[in-house]
């Protein structure tokens, strides 16, 4: 499979369509079995909670993955993405009740040789940026 957005057909400043990724503790708990990373702060509150915490808090890489959906859903293939990077600038807080959500946007921040882009990622929760020079390498067709 290859990517379905053709190199010439964007430009620097193309917007990527946004996604909003609802997270309750059950996609935590979940995301814990696929990772193998049972750290208790992502599921037991009152543990969180005593290590300094406001509530259990998302996994950085689930939110990671979560962020890079935008990307690969309009690329229109995964392995689409060379490369992948971020900073993790606020945790994810998921109460019981209601959970969370994260607003993740990108655009098209750079044009590369070879039809590669440069695709910039902007990712909130609560008014707050969870992650921060997030950006992602994308070979188009």
């Amino acid at each position: 499979m290859a990517a379905t957005v053709s190199y010439d057909e964007v430009e620097v400043g193309t917007a990527l369509p946004s996604l909003t990724f609802p997270v309750q503790r059950i996609n935590l708990v979940q995301y814990c079995g696929a990772s193998g990373d049972f750290n208790i702060i992502h599921w037991n509150e009152t543990t969180a909670k005593l290590v300094g915490l406001p509530d259990v808090i998302a996994h950085g890489m689930f939110t990671m993955a979560s962020a890079g959906r935008v990307v690969t859903d309009w690329a229109g293939d995964p392995g689409a993405v060379v490369a992948f990077g971020t900073r993790f600038s606020s945790p994810v807080v998921v109460p019981e009740a209601g959970g969370a959500t994260v607003d993740v946007s990108g655009e098209v921040t750079e044009k590369l040789d070879g039809r590669q882009v440069v695709v910039t990622l902007t990712a909130k929760c609560g008014g707050s940026h969870v992650l921060s020079g997030c950006r992602a390498t994308v070979q188009l067709a």
